[in-house]
């Protein structure tokens, strides 16, 4: 199915509105109320919208410190990339892990309370991850910018 006009401006109110009645959404992209509702199902059903989240705030909950860590794995082998991978999902202070194309193979994104948080989640999870054979860190000393809003 490709996207029409309506159904990208479905997606950018629901980007930032996510609660929002069907009975609002409607009226704000101009259609029905039935109309917006079987339209919103299809992109649910056919995999445009994955879910619907509240977004937390790190900082709130004590956890403000924000490190990117660079890994270089011993080997590309498919199975060590599939252990790694597995692994690395069990981490529950990673938010996000990229495989790279460049100098390191995976790029994590971590939250911590601080650097001493930070050091013990280096230590207990980490430096156990299969293949690692090096580690970099970065801390973020602010965020600039931050959205999960795709261009639509």
């Amino acid at each position: 199915m490709s996207l029409d006009d309506t159904d990208r401006r479905i997606l950018r109110v629901l980007q930032r509105k996510g609660r929002i009645s069907n009975a609002e959404l409607a009226e704000s992209v101009h259609l029905s109320a039935s109309a917006c509702h079987r339209r919103v199902q299809r992109l649910e059903a056919d995999g445009y919208i994955r879910d619907y989240v509240a977004l937390l705030n790190a900082r709130k909950l004590g956890m403000p410190t924000t490190v990117f860590v660079e890994i270089k794995l011993s080997s590309q082998a498919d199975d060590l990339l599939e252990a790694f991978e597995k692994a690395v999902a069990r981490v529950p202070d990673v938010l996000e892990c990229h495989l790279m194309a460049g100098t390191a193979d995976y790029i994590l994104k971590i939250v911590a309370e601080d650097t001493e948080d930070f050091a013990r989640i280096h230590r207990q999870y980490l430096t156990r991850l299969p293949g690692v054979a090096q580690m970099q860190s970065s801390f973020a000393l602010r965020t600039v910018f931050k959205t999960t809003a795709l261009p639509v």
